[in-house]
């Protein structure tokens, strides 16, 4: 059996030479990044954050001597921790991100990663997202990504989700699935957005059902999900390092895509999960490369309206992505990375 590190060297192989056509050249030509440390995030349960985690020799290569982690618990406020300069680099959810935006807070996106991953499960009451007006629905919190996601999916089909739904915070951190299965059972709420792996498991156990896909489902397939988002002054002050770490995270994914069964044995090696079965599904279901295709701007464009529609924001989408978005390193890199 290979070692984690034989593993990670021949993914590493793989992703930047062979199966992707990435030359060296590019990389040799640039200077070295600012910074030999670069600190990301990773969230213990979660498994569309894949990139990430498979992440650590690409970065080596690209000049990081010093690759750091925070480990936080799924639910953990990403946005937050690069806001608080806990972390310099990290894919999060969008609208959590376009918030911060709005309130000030010194945090930028780079670009977008993948579509899906959230699934909206709901009892007999609940068969369209319109369904949801007067029912109870479940969040880890008030400006959670999953409160936030399902406001807007409101606000999209006519609803107001500050009056016509009731929202119930349940912060578990220690086995939300159980939680969810549970309590959607017992009918202490109608619906919950949820991601892998919990959404296998409700999917497995055929608690409720799936009433919105987002990665199959329009408008949500069409919208990022995951972006990769920066701090601030970290991207202002090592320019080099940001681009560095974008072309890391992105030829991850495209790995992700392309041998999701050897990123499966990495996420159950580096003890992301004991479910093999669970991390491929994920990997398989998830479009990792839609960063090719999408426009990040419209992801943002498209939630930040939403946002403020509500009154979750006050900024217009036009100044959230003017104060907000810096998709230069996504540009260059979509050139570089076109093979």
């Amino acid at each position: 059996m290979k070692t984690r590190r034989e593993f990670l060297h021949g993914l590493t192989l793989a992703g930047t030479a062979g199966l992707l056509g990435v030359r060296a050249e590019p990389v040799a030509a640039e200077p070295p990044p600012e910074t030999a440390t670069v600190r990301l995030v990773r969230e213990i349960g979660s498994l569309c954050e894949a990139p990430q985690y498979i992440a650590e020799e690409l970065l080596q290569r690209e000049g990081f001597t010093d690759v750091q982690y925070a480990q936080v618990h799924v639910g953990a406020s990403i946005s937050e921790i690069l806001v608080s300069g806990g972390a310099d680099i990290s894919m999060a959810f969008g609208p959590t991100v376009i918030r911060r935006i709005d309130t000030g807070k010194p945090i930028v996106l780079l670009s977008g990663l993948h579509v899906g991953c959230l699934e909206l499960f709901g009892n007999e009451r609940v068969r369209t997202i319109r369904d949801l007006k007067g029912k109870v629905v479940s969040v880890p919190g008030l400006g959670s990504a999953s409160h936030l996601f399902l406001a807007s999916m409101a606000a999209y089909v006519g609803l107001d989700p500050n009056k016509d739904i009731t929202w119930v915070t349940n912060p578990w951190a220690a086995n939300p699935t159980a939680e969810w299965a549970r309590l959607l059972t017992e009918g202490k709420f109608d619906a919950v957005l949820a991601a892998p792996p919990a959404s296998l498991v409700l999917r497995e156990r055929r608690i409720g059902h799936v009433v919105v896909n987002m990665t199959t489902d329009r408008p949500w397939s069409q919208y990022f999900c995951c972006m990769v988002a920066g701090n601030r002054d970290f991207v202002r002050r090592h320019p080099v390092a940001t681009k560095r770490v974008l072309r890391a995270l992105l030829k991850a994914a495209d790995v992700c895509t392309l041998e999701p069964e050897r990123v499966a044995r990495a996420l159950v090696e580096q003890g992301h999960t004991n479910n093999y079965a669970y991390a491929l599904q994920t990997l398989k279901e998830i479009p990792y490369n839609r960063w090719r295709e999408y426009d990040p701007e419209a992801t943002v464009r498209f939630f930040a309206l939403r946002l403020h529609e509500i009154g979750m924001i006050t900024s217009s989408p036009q100044k959230i992505i003017a104060q907000g978005t810096d998709w230069r390193f996504l540009n260059e890199l979509k050139k570089e990375l076109k093979g």
